[in-house]
């Protein structure tokens, strides 16, 4: 498919509203911000909605966010897979891209809001999420999906999931860059997922069914700079039909006749890093239909049965509509977070420089 060009693209306040409405009132006094009323609590989801209160220009309600992840963080650095009312409901494991993710928010926060202090007080969390991460890669360049309770690396690696600890530790490289510390470990650890992402398949889904059928896996790498360029728009455009409902959104499952907004967000994104500026739009402005009455966003859409499904308003779905916004309209200095990848701060070059 030929690349689109690009039209302009106002960030849709007074739409928008209700959405941050609703994550400022799914936030608990803790900082904590479930998927929704009643429900559980993960570090990934969490910070992906702390983003949208950046956005949103909810400083205070985002660096609570954050102050709830640095108050859980366990002492090897991670957090157990959900939490619920401030406590641990799941901990059979910790999941690695879970634990990463928190470089990503911080960065993203510091972008918009330039607050060193913040930063600073943040630096020591972020730098032992990543130092536990990168503990769990092994020697062939992925990193393992999760550890156990004890602390043991689960035998397998996600695609998904180690692309998002990809970029979260491009993100993490700014931040050390930022403080002024060198992390050569964190750029050596990326450098070697990278490889694997791209050229070693077979350290994926190897104990498990192929996760492929899951739109993530094909755009995942995309938007989080593992495939660049003319590689990320040949990654897109080989499985587009396979996933991409004209007019509804994209394919959580290939298999599935179901539509979910989050995922159609995180594609609207993909599509702007290769330059799909046109296709990321027509995207996008399909999902306003999959609002309720008060403009908040519902998870997806069943569309052989014609239903919302399930019937449930995520937090993280509120994050990622405002990601996108942003991504398209450039409405924040953190815009372009997830549409490039800006190797000059990323610390590789003072790193090479001093030869670490």
């Amino acid at each position: 498919m030929a690349m689109t060009p690009p039209k302009s693209y106002p960030y849709p306040e007074a739409d928008l509203k209700p959405t941050v409405d609703y994550l400022i009132a799914a936030q608990r006094e803790n900082g904590e911000i479930p998927w929704f009323e009643g429900g559980h609590t993960d570090p990934w989801n969490h910070t992906e909605a702390a983003m949208g209160l950046s956005i949103a220009g909810e400083f205070a309600a985002a660096e609570r966010a954050y102050d709830w992840l640095v108050n859980e963080q366990l002492e090897d650095g991670s957090w157990w897979a959900s939490y619920i009312n401030g406590e641990p409901s799941n901990i059979t494991r910790r999941e690695t891209n879970y634990v990463a993710y928190i470089a990503t928010g911080v960065w993203h926060h510091f972008l918009i809001t330039r607050n060193r202090d913040f930063l600073d007080r943040l630096f020591p969390a972020v730098d032992a999420a990543i130092e536990f991460v990168i503990s769990m890669q092994s020697e062939h360049g992925e990193v393992a999906w999760a550890c156990d309770t004890l602390g043991a690396p689960m035998d397998d690696a996600l695609v998904t999931g180690s692309s998002s600890v990809y970029k979260s530790l491009e993100c993490a490289l700014h931040l050390a860059r930022t403080v002024g510390v060198l992390r050569p470990k964190w750029r050596i650890a990326r450098q070697k997922l990278g490889t694997a992402l791209r050229h070693r398949p077979e350290r994926f889904d190897r104990n498990w069914e192929s996760k492929s059928r899951y739109a993530m896996d094909w755009f995942y790498p995309v938007l989080a700079g593992v495939f660049q360029s003319e590689q990320g728009l040949e990654r897109i455009n080989a499985r587009w039909d396979e996933f991409v409902e004209e007019g509804l959104g994209c394919r959580c499952e290939n298999h599935q006749p179901w539509v979910t907004v989050a995922e159609s967000c995180e594609l609207t994104m993909a599509l702007l890093s290769v330059g799909e500026t046109g296709r990321a739009h027509t995207l996008f402005d399909a999902l306003w239909q999959w609002r309720d009455d008060a403009g908040v966003f519902w998870t997806g859409y069943q569309f052989v049965e014609k239903v919302l499904w399930p019937l449930e308003q995520p937090t993280w779905t509120s994050g990622a509509v405002m990601l996108a916004a942003d991504a398209l309209s450039h409405h924040t200095p953190a815009c372009r977070l997830f549409t490039e990848v800006d190797q000059s701060t990323a610390g590789v070059a003072d790193q090479l420089r001093l030869g670490t």
